[in-house]
């Protein structure tokens, strides 16, 4: 008896294929060596019964697509005059979307050449139905093997994205894989640079092609007599239903708040992480955190800040020394995800970074450093704003990122000439938008002739090729007889990891890619060095060494404190005294310290404060995109955005042993803590929704 018409039995095998591949996955991140953490039998069965239910949700919604091609699989369409208005409606649609602009260029990427593909292919295989009516049956079997195989395509190569981004950055997608689907270029190619790429395409391949002729042959027989309208109408209505229970579940499921991060990354679904990051680039803090009455948030601002005038609808108060202002040029580098614990001080015995090591003992070395975010984005714009990180995406990352008061503005104010330098594609990250927008001259890698490019990879020209740039554009700056102020971003350590052959020795490093990375950093930044000494202008120069973030942020608790803890250093040739400050303190206090060793005066709208006064109240900002954190007097306090908190209290670091810092979580919450958390961050929010931060 012939098998009935039912578009349930694809649902059903694709289905059983997305949850098989999903169980995988997770067995293997469990067991990945940066899920750092130990869980129970209750964590297991929540990890993998609400994580089958969550998969089972996604696909359900996401099964929309291939839903529609199914309901459109009919004989009728070719009849007359059907046939010939629906071929003049797709030759227009493909003629639009491959010639003019589209919604799909506005995003751009790959997305214009994924979408003039699709509509192409389907044009074709409609047109080869309604012209060749006796081989239509094959032709539709060969246009739904197509449409099978594109489907379980993405299905596999998801489940292989989700375990490279949990490899880089120890959680399902977030507000990185979306910067990853606009910056295409750089992120396939870091893929192409830094994986064995051929073995993965054949495994992908392989994969795809056996699941797909799997459900091929359990399902293909639907083809050869179309369910007729009703029967459609019927089995679209069951359909319907389980999409409204779908999106009725997924709220439900991932409601429920875990103590170990790793458990409520692990029992989510990459794809719904995916869109909630898409959809929530910018949170509201007024609508999803805990707020406090005007008092308190002002009280916590003046003890601070004690020169804020409450009156001023901004944080502006006056910085005024007692000294002569000194005009030195300032260079400021910010290295690419520098883990504190990658220096000899914090234990490292590797020998990783012998120059910054050296470097580290003539500095003001500041040994309890913590930054602010987990991204370049955020170290970029805690320098350069000296403000708290915000819910959501990065100030960098958003429309209202211009015309701010920065740290170059202050510079400009004071007769410095300002550039950013970058050896990669200043638009990657929105880079160039943000420092253009707020005054800064661009130095990129378009900037560089091909002669002076020794060595690149995807994220742009090696390390040492941009220092030998950055002293071109600085004698170049000397000789106009005004101070500069440049910022140099370093890009070699990031994943492929590959630098110049010839310049580290790196045979004698332990460790990954990631050891060669940091080696290669450390000596390109020697290389500068060399390459300053030589010129006139470097004794009247003060140099500051920052990382942007460290090399990883993954850990059981929302925040890890070790996975925070950056190198920073104070360098001048002349007329600095070298020590260290081994007081708690914050990334965005690193440039504001810097003005007050220049004897700066000037009207301050930043959040970060001079660490090296003596009116300075130790205290750091740490953050994710949604979890908010305060640390002062051996005290965490993490605010979220589903309004709850959570408290840990934790015992110094000691700097001559591993970086890792135990998290004791209290059950009775500080509410002088917490008021304090939620009144800066509360404060930052209020400035930057009434435009108040700009200059």
């Amino acid at each position: 008896m012939a098998q009935k018409s039912t578009i349930f039995k694809p649902y059903r095998s694709l289905l059983n294929c997305y949850l098989l591949l999903n169980f995988v996955l997770r067995i293997v991140l469990l067991y990945h060596p940066i899920t750092n953490s130990n869980f129970s039998f209750s964590e297991y069965f929540r990890i993998f019964v609400i994580g089958a239910l969550n998969d089972f949700s996604v696909f359900t919604i996401a099964f929309f697509f291939f839903w529609l091609y199914f309901i459109f699989i009919s004989n009728s369409k070719y009849n007359k005059p059907w046939g010939i208005i629906i071929s003049i409606l797709l030759i227009s649609i493909w003629g639009y979307v491959t010639f003019g602009n589209t919604i799909f260029d506005e995003y751009g990427g790959v997305l214009p050449t994924i979408a003039i593909t699709f509509i192409s292919i389907k044009t074709i295989m409609y047109l080869l139905c309604l012209i060749f009516p006796i081989q239509r049956i094959h032709i539709r079997q060969v246009n739904y093997f197509f449409v099978l195989f594109l489907f379980v395509l993405i299905m596999v190569q998801n489940t292989l994205s989700e375990f490279f981004f949990w490899n880089e950055f120890g959680v399902r997608y977030n507000f990185i894989a979306v910067d990853y689907l606009v910056y295409t270029n750089e992120v396939i190619g870091n893929i192409m640079e830094s994986y064995p790429v051929i073995p993965l395409f054949i495994g992908v391949g392989t994969i795809t092609i056996i699941l797909s002729i799997y459900v091929f042959k359990k399902t293909a027989y639907v083809l050869n007599k179309p369910a007729p309208f009703r029967a459609k109408i019927s089995q679209t209505f069951g359909f319907v239903l389980l999409t409204i229970l779908s999106l009725f579940l997924i709220p439900k499921l991932n409601k429920q708040v875990e103590n170990n991060v790793f458990t409520a990354e692990l029992k989510t679904n990459g794809i719904f992480k995916f869109y909630s990051a898409f959809m929530n680039s910018e949170l509201d803090f007024f609508q999803f955190y805990q707020t406090v009455d005007k008092s308190t948030m002002l009280s916590t601002i003046k003890k601070y800040y004690p020169e804020y005038n409450e009156q001023q609808p901004s944080l502006l108060h006056q910085i005024k020394n007692d000294t002569i202002e000194q005009k030195k040029n300032v260079v400021l580098i910010t290295m690419e995800s520098f883990s504190a614990d990658f220096l000899s001080y914090y234990g490292n015995t590797s020998n990783l970074t012998p120059f910054l090591d050296s470097l580290a003992t003539k500095s003001i070395f500041f040994t309890q450093l913590y930054a602010t975010g987990n991204r370049t984005v955020r170290g970029l714009e805690a320098v350069t704003m000296g403000i708290l990180p915000s819910p959501g995406e990065s100030i960098i990352k958003r429309r209202d990122n211009k015309n701010k008061f920065t740290t170059g503005w202050i510079f400009k104010q004071k007769g410095y000439q300002v550039k950013y330098l970058y050896g990669g594609n200043a638009e990657f990250d929105n880079m160039s938008d943000f420092f253009k927008g707020n005054g800064y001259d661009i130095v990129d890698k378009s900037s560089f002739k091909p002669e002076e490019i020794s060595f690149e990879n995807i994220w742009g020209v090696c390390d040492e090729d941009m220092a030998k740039k950055a002293i071109k554009i600085m004698n170049s700056e000397y000789k106009e007889g005004k101070p500069f102020f440049n910022h140099i971003m370093t890009v070699s350590n990031h994943r492929p990891f590959t630098y110049p052959t010839g310049t580290i020795n790196d045979s004698d490093i332990i460790g990954d890619g990631r050891a060669q990375g940091v080696r290669y950093t450390d000596y390109s930044i020697k290389k500068f060095f060399e390459y300053a000494q030589k010129e006139a202008w470097y004794n009247n120069t003060i140099f500051v060494i920052i990382a942007d973030h460290c090399a990883s942020s993954a850990g059981k608790t929302e925040l890890p404190l070790d996975k925070y803890r950056i190198p920073g250093m104070i360098f001048a040739p002349q007329g600095l005294k070298p020590h260290n400050y081994n007081q708690l303190m914050s990334q965005i206090d690193i440039m504001p310290t810097l003005f007050g060793l220049l004897n700066f005066n000037y009207n301050s709208k930043f959040f970060g404060q001079d660490v090296l006064k003596s009116s300075y109240i130790p205290r750091a900002f740490i953050a994710t995109y949604q979890d908010l954190g305060f640390i002062s007097d051996n005290q965490l306090t993490i605010i979220n955005a589903n309004k709850q908190v959570k408290q840990y209290t934790y015992d110094n670091p000691s700097s001559n042993q591993n970086t890792i810092i135990p998290l004791q979580e209290v059950k009775s919450i500080n509410r002088k803590h917490l008021n304090e958390t939620i009144s800066f961050y509360q404060f930052t929010a209020q400035q930057l929704k009434n435009k108040a931060y700009d200059k």
